[in-house]
């Protein structure tokens, strides 16, 4: 036994951990890892929860825990047989450690385009990130352009990365891992700490009641042997949809409105539904037959009832809209010009965050209420009620002009009555001060002259009537007629 040194190697509990033993002089030579001291005597492989893979290319060894338990932690040889009676190893202390915050287990719904995964490891160490591929080795990703992201932890110890897969195709579909990479003389791991389950999604079917909607899946040429199924739902063997069939390379699958064709030309097979009902509505997936099911690829078939609600309403009213439902976990009130926009990542989406809105569930009879109180008119406008069963409810908010005739009348008269009552007593008062200005003694509201009257020939009718000076104030005159 030849040792060529001694490394440490630590992971989190539930997550994963690559280790890469490293023997470029030896690259034919079989490779091995065990566990002393029981595992070494006959060379411990791989289980169900370790995968190994011997890279004869670089001459490395690859270890993969995939879900590391404290009964993994102990001392480990990592090594190669050289010939029948030497074989050389790397001593490797394994420990486990127990964190809340790790492992994180992710699951990320794209389009197909481009893709951003980020994950948090940390701070000292190298990123890696890795897919895990058919030999349940998770290979590192080179291409993939990864940069550093701001919103480290409080202690600084931690730091957030972000990884952009550009061009993503179904291939792209599938189990990837992020973690923290150490390097020593002859030995390489990596703690995964990050578990990002990848599903692809096309853009949603949305086709009517009584139509018919055809579903594409497109495939990668590796796959162009292979049976293929569209289901519905799942599609595990166990509990397959009724609706799903399997079509193989270039030949069609049909039931009585159920067609599935395969072109391996352009790698898309497709599925045609007609005479579209709710039951058909849901989530499908695209599926390739390996030795398990591979759901790589789906969609949402959105199907729009007939029957459409057109509701009208004035601001302050409330208004409760059933709708119906096949899933208790898909519910959605949706506003949006067209359904397709509700479905966002995968899940339709409640785009309404407002107090004014609640929801009532009555799962027994497949509907749930919502209830909108104080309708205001940007409440107006088009609504999707009811996930992958979905009504077209129009609801138009008016704004109630009776009622601000009669406001309008009442604020006119109000103004009027005050007006009137201004003027009114605008005039008493006038009145009060022009009664206090008269005389109010009586010597001075009464004037009184002297009057002498004296006898001329010329006129014997006639008479004469002198004032004195002082009393010119009030003057009355009279005719007389003297005898």
């Amino acid at each position: 036994m030849d040792v060529v040194g001694v490394s440490r190697a630590s992971g989190y509990s539930g997550g994963g951990l690559m280790i890469k033993c490293e023997h470029p002089q030896y690259k034919t030579k079989p490779k091995y890892i065990c566990k002393e001291p029981d595992g070494c005597s006959n060379k411990w492989m791989e289980n169900g929860d370790v995968s190994l893979y011997d890279d004869t290319r670089a001459g490395v060894l690859m270890v993969f825990f995939r879900e590391l338990k404290a009964a993994d932690a102990g001392t480990y040889r990592c090594g190669v047989k050289v010939s029948d009676y030497t074989e050389s190893f790397t001593e490797l202390q394994l420990s486990v450690k127990h964190d809340a915050k790790y492992p994180m287990d992710v699951t990320k719904t794209a389009y197909l385009g481009e893709v951003n995964i980020t994950c948090q490891i940390p701070e000292e160490y190298k990123v890696h990130f890795c897919k895990e591929e058919d030999n349940h080795i998770c290979q590192n990703i080179s291409s993939s352009e990864v940069t550093q992201m701001s919103g480290s932890s409080e202690r600084n110890e931690e730091r957030v990365v972000t990884v952009s897969i550009s061009n993503v195709s179904v291939r792209d579909a599938g189990v990837y891992w992020c973690g923290a990479e150490t390097r020593d003389t002859y030995l390489t791991f990596i703690s995964l700490t990050t578990k990002i389950q990848l599903n692809l999604i096309m853009a949603p079917v949305v086709r009517r009641e009584g139509e018919s909607a055809e579903i594409f899946c497109p495939y990668d040429s590796i796959y162009k042997s292979k049976p293929k199924s569209l289901c519905k739902g799942k599609c595990s063997t166990r509990d397959r949809n009724p609706l799903s069939e399997t079509v193989r390379e270039e030949k069609e699958s049909k039931t009585d409105r159920l067609t599935l064709k395969d072109n391996v030309t352009a790698r898309v097979f497709t599925g045609s539904i007609t005479a579209l009902t709710a039951e058909d509505a849901g989530k499908y997936w695209c599926a390739v037959t390996l030795e398990t099911e591979l759901s790589y690829l789906h969609t949402h078939l959105m199907v729009i009832m007939n029957e459409e609600l057109n509701l009208t309403k004035y601001e302050g009213d409330d208004v409760s809209i059933q709708c119906k439902h096949q899933d208790a976990d898909q519910k959605s009130f949706c506003k949006a010009h067209e359904a397709s926009m509700c479905v966002k990542d995968g899940v339709s989406l409640e785009t309404i965050r407002d107090d004014r809105f609640s929801f009532s569930d009555e799962a027994s009879a497949g509907v749930f209420t919502v209830n909108i109180t104080d309708l205001r008119e940007e409440d107006s406008g088009i609504y999707w009620c009811g996930a992958h069963v979905t009504t077209k409810v129009t609801l138009s908010v008016k704004k109630d002009f009776l009622m601000i005739i009669i406001i309008s009348v009442c604020v006119i008269l109000l103004l009027i009555g005050g007006f009137t009552l201004t003027v009114c007593k605008l005039r008493h008062k006038r009145r009060v001060a022009a009664h206090s200005q008269l005389p109010t003694i009586p010597s001075d509201g009464l004037l009184y002259a002297a009057v002498s009257f004296q006898k001329h020939e010329e006129s014997l009718s006639d008479a004469t009537v002198r004032f004195t000076q002082n009393h010119r104030k009030l003057v009355k005159v009279q005719r007389l007629s003297l005898v």
